[in-house]
This record gives structure tokens, sequence and C-alpha cells, in this order.
């Protein structure tokens, strides 16, 4: 069992209860494979047949979905739903329980080992504030968004910043090392698994075994643009702030695979402080306003860490990570100049393929 004691996993199954107070887990229990409500953890193949990455299993590798145990006829089960509690009304009460839960989850962080992926945001700057001493890694092209904001970030919290700067040799070779760890070669997930090899890979290159990311922070506090209007956004069904957000929370488990098994083959172990049960319980019953407005996202993120961070870092602009590294960028102009042109169907898709 990996992430969690048996005894935890069991406890959870009997009562089910999907948030117990774990970071996430997956295994094998009693002749069945189990991963948790929110997929932290991967697994694939069935109980006789079965590892934590596709190359581990001998026959099918199809992944458990999150929430649900595979018996040993290859069926699945959902034994687990992701809570829906009522809306907050306590607005100083709800920021409270976030902040509680962040100190709770970012305590400690730290240790021989541990590396943190750093943008500049309000996302990595906290989970940079649970480790001290650990050295912070940004990844882009020299003119990028990340880096700028990484540096102007690490100088308001007086930070060690390392910067893994990148160039087309480092897309090109990293490119087929994404997709046999990912299995996946679509343009959108290897642009956002490249970033993480690359940044990844450096922190192992110089010793580091462990490297703590924001992942979940977007999808659980009201990150993304189409949650902000969604009435108006054909990119998710809810009509509400808050029912959007728990559409994007549904879409974590496939991330999480991704980006496990990618830092995984760069050879890091991912820590992800804001994918804690009790993070996520903070999170589940935030109101709309305290999620994303017209004029704020991650609200009640925000202001749960203004104790902790410069207002410059708790205010900063965020890009998504293949477009503030610039990484999607110069793959399309990689793309572009050995032949696959943008009037190609999915021609950044082909030329991904071209490389492995």
């Amino acid at each position: 069992m990996r992430g969690a004691d048996v005894a935890t996993v069991r406890r959870a199954l009997d009562s089910g209860d999907s948030l117990p107070g774990t970071s996430g887990f997956a295994g094998e229990l009693e002749g069945r494979l189990v991963r948790d409500v929110l997929g932290r953890q991967p697994v694939f193949g069935t109980p006789n047949d079965w590892g934590f990455a596709p190359a581990d299993v001998d026959g099918d590798p199809s992944p458990v979905p999150a929430g649900h145990v595979r018996n040993s006829d290859g069926t699945d089960r959902r034994v687990w739903s992701l809570p829906d509690p009522p809306v907050a009304t306590d607005d100083a009460a709800a920021v409270d329980a976030l902040r509680d839960a962040l100190d709770d989850s970012l305590t400690d962080l730290g240790g021989d080992g541990l590396a943190i992926a750093f943008s500049g945001g309000v996302d990595s700057g906290l989970v940079a504030t649970g480790a001290p001493d650990a050295p912070c890694y940004v990844v882009g092209f020299p003119d990028s968004h990340d880096v700028e904001a990484a540096r102007a970030a690490a100088d308001a919290m007086d930070r060690d910043l390392r910067i893994v700067d990148l160039d087309h040799a480092d897309l090109e070779r990293a490119v087929p090392e994404v997709v046999t760890a990912t299995g996946r070669t679509n343009a959108m997930d290897v642009c956002i698994a490249l970033p993480l090899y690359l940044v990844a890979e450096r922190a192992a290159a110089d010793g580091f075994d462990r490297l703590a990311v924001g992942q979940g922070a977007d999808e659980l506090f009201g990150g993304y643009a189409k949650v902000v209007d969604p009435a108006d956004d054909d990119r998710v069904d809810a009509t509400t702030v808050r029912g959007a957000t728990r559409e994007v929370i549904g879409s974590l488990p496939s991330q999480l695979e991704r980006d496990t098994l990618v830092l995984r083959a760069a050879g890091v172990e991912p820590i992800t402080p804001f994918l804690t049960d009790a993070v996520v319980t903070a999170a589940l019953p935030l109101p709309d306003h305290l999620l994303a407005t017209g004029t704020e996202r991650k609200v009640a993120l925000r202001l749960a860490a203004r104790d902790r961070l410069p207002e410059s870092v708790v205010t900063a602009d965020k890009k998504a990570v293949q477009y503030g590294s610039l990484v999607s960028r110069e793959l399309d102009r990689l793309a572009r100049q050995a032949g696959y042109k943008r009037r190609m169907d999915d021609h950044l898709g082909q030329y991904i393929r071209s490389l492995c």
C-alpha cells in the first residue's frame, strides 16, 4: 500500500469515509486493488498483475478509477465519493478552517531531500513556506513569465532560487521520456508534463528525492477562468462557481496520474500539501464568492495566505505551467520548423509522435 497504512485503508473501506485523514493511497488489499477518492496515488492492472506504473504490469495496464475497488475478476466498484457538504455561511470561520488545515499540511514539510517546484505565485509560495530551508526550482525559457515571477517572489521571500533554463534540445530529448512515462501523446498532456519532468530531473540530479508541488490548488480553490462565470462558459456544464469548481475537481484523478508518473520517472516523489484530506475538507464548503469573482480567483486561499506570504506573492499573476514556462510556445515552434504546420490537424500531436 502506498500513501497510507493498511489499517487506515481498511477502516475507510468499512466506514465509507472518503477522506480519512491521509494524503491519498493506492495498492493491494486482501485480494483487491484500491485507489483513493481523488486518485492522488495511481495504481494499474488487476490484483494478480498490478503496479504503481503501467510499465509494472505485464497485461492490461488500465488504471483503477479513483474511489474504486478493483476485484480479482477485473470489475470495478465505487466505494468512495467526494463529500458534498453544505455551503459555509460564515466567511471568517471558513477561511480560518482553511488556514488551520494549511498550517497542519505545511508543518514539518521539509527535511533532507526536499526541493520546491516554484513559479512565484501564491500556490508555490505557500508550499515553500512549509520548508524554509529547501531550495526552490523554477523551470522555463529565459524570457518566460515563470522565471521572472519566481525571481521576484524569491527575492521577496528571501529564498534560494535555482533556475532551470530550457532550450529546444531539452524539449526534443524529454518528449519521448514523458510519453514513455505517461503513455500519453496528446499535446496538452505533454506540454503540461514537460516542465514538471524537466524541473524534477534537475532537482534529482542535485540530489533531491522529493519535490513539493502545488498540484490541486487551482482545482480546489477556483483557480480556473472557466469557473468565474460558468453560466456563460461552454467549457463547464455547471451554472454556479461552486458547481463548476466541483466539475474541475473531477478532473484531478487523470491529471494526478500524469503528474505522478512523470515526476517519478524523473527521479523524485511528489509531495502535494494542497491535497491532504484536511485541506480538501476545508475547501469543499467554500461559497462562490470565496472561490472566484469577476476580479479575483482563489479568494479564500489568498486570504489564508496573507499571514505567511508577502502581499506581492499573494496577489501575483499566474499562468498555467505550459504557458508560463513557454514550453507550449517553443514546442509549437519546433513542430512548425519540422514541417508540422498549424493548418494540419493536430499538428503538435503529430510532431510529438514523430519524436517518439
